[in-house]
């Protein structure tokens, strides 16, 4: 059977954006084939904004979020696999999908996806500590 993560995080994101919130997504920035802006890293995860007046082009597979974004003035493409997805919630109340780190384990078979000149990787070491502010 396929994994749920990829369907509970659309719909989720249909969710907050029906209720007038701003979705954001916690993602494990170390997960592999993570392509994030490394400078917007904190320990080891990052917090993305998906309000659709944030980002282009998104689209949610069921591998993968991918969606292009500015970061300091500067576009950028991202990539997200499933797997690096720790949570989906609205920025206003902290109401959304928490997800176990280990429920999808990272592809052994690593596939490096061709980056453009504008995407930045990062692939920091170790397993940061996650820490839910409410």
């Amino acid at each position: 059977m396929t994994p749920s993560r990829p369907y509970f995080i659309r719909a989720v994101y249909e969710w907050i954006l029906d209720n007038e919130f701003t979705p954001y997504l916690l993602v494990n920035a170390g997960y592999p084939l993570v392509q994030v802006p490394s400078e917007f890293i904190s320990e080891g995860r990052i917090i993305l904004n998906l309000a659709p007046t944030a980002i282009r082009n998104l689209h949610m597979g069921n591998e993968e979020v991918e969606f292009s974004a500015r970061f300091g003035g500067k576009a950028r493409n991202l990539y997200v696999p499933i797997g690096s997805i720790l949570a989906i919630y609205a920025k206003e109340n902290g109401k959304g999908m928490f997800f176990d780190e280990d429920e999808i384990p990272p592809p052994e078979n690593r596939r490096e996806r061709t980056k453009s000149k504008d995407e930045d990787s990062t692939k920091p070491s170790g397993k940061p500590s996650l820490k839910v502010v409410k």
